[in-house]
């Protein structure tokens, strides 16, 4: 039985938990992304806190642990786009 985690490291198995993906896939997205070529990276983190938010409306219906956990994965990786695409570096 394979499992989701196998042949990942301890950091890839960490950066599956908080984003959904390795950081290296989402580097993939990201920067193949046409929102991300067109309008830029902050866009493209606007609009994942957008589907985060989307995520917990209530009128879908009740919010339930899958939702709150896809919503919390969307925000990380709004987050890190911010960071790592986003912040000045400071040297």
């Amino acid at each position: 039985m394979r499992t989701a985690f196998e042949g990942l490291s301890t950091r890839e198995i960490n950066e599956v938990r908080m984003y959904g993906c390795t950081a290296s896939q989402m580097r993939e997205a990201v920067e193949q992304s046409i929102t991300y070529r067109f309008s830029g990276p902050a866009m493209m983190a606007a609009s994942l806190m957008s589907d985060a938010q989307e995520m917990i409306n209530t009128e879908y219906g009740e919010v339930d642990h899958m939702r709150a956990e896809d919503a919390r994965q969307a925000l990380n990786r709004a987050k890190w786009i911010l960071f790592e695409y986003c912040e000045t570096r400071r040297g």
